[in-house]
């Protein structure tokens, strides 16, 4: 059994990255190739793959999650949230305190998490590259950020810098080979 195209994976982790609940999507995500129901002790197994591979390190208080999984060939967005429990029944409990998801990415977006990683691009760099991925012009991306279009051009001139090109074909050439060999 794959991943499925449409779900996305939940994880609920305690204050001490355990995990408290899952969703099946999840499941099968961090156990593929294998069968979730035939792992023994799921629980430990799912704890050590969140401590070996979602995880980049920082500390149980702030830990760094990876920005992107993979399992397989697919690649997965992962995106965490801290959750703010109150009260003292939530402290000596194992209350969630991070909310892990796992999102199916394109290899279009996959291939831009990679360039943004690799390039050290910052958000709206990324955004403008997004757009620019999608060939639009630079008056059209201008629109779509709400910005003007001398500040897109901006944008893509440090975009080329840092990807040490000296055209918009150049960029989109370099992110586009990020999907064959990122």
């Amino acid at each position: 059994m794959t991943p499925t195209t449409s779900a996305q994976g939940l994880l609920l982790l305690d204050c001490r990255l355990r995990p408290v609940a899952y969703n099946s999507a999840a499941l099968r995500i961090l156990t593929f190739p294998a069968e979730p129901e035939g792992i023994r002790q799921l629980s430990l197994f799912v704890t050590d793959k969140i401590r070996s591979s979602l995880l980049r390190g920082g500390s149980s208080d702030h830990p760094a999650f990876v920005p992107e999984y993979k399992s397989g060939r697919r690649s997965y967005g992962c995106r965490f949230f801290r959750l703010d429990c109150h009260g003292a029944e939530s402290a000596k409990t194992s209350s969630p305190s991070f909310c892990v998801l796992l999102e199916r990415l394109s290899s279009g977006e996959a291939a831009l998490v990679c360039t943004a990683r690799q390039f050290d691009l910052t958000t709206r760099e990324c955004e403008t590259v997004a757009l620019l991925l999608e060939g639009l012009t630079s008056k059209e991306i201008a629109t779509r950020m709400s910005i003007s279009p001398n500040t897109v051009k901006a944008f893509l001139r440090l975009v080329m810098l840092k990807m040490d090109v000296s055209t918009r074909s150049g960029i989109v050439g370099k992110t586009v080979r990020q999907t064959q060999w990122g």
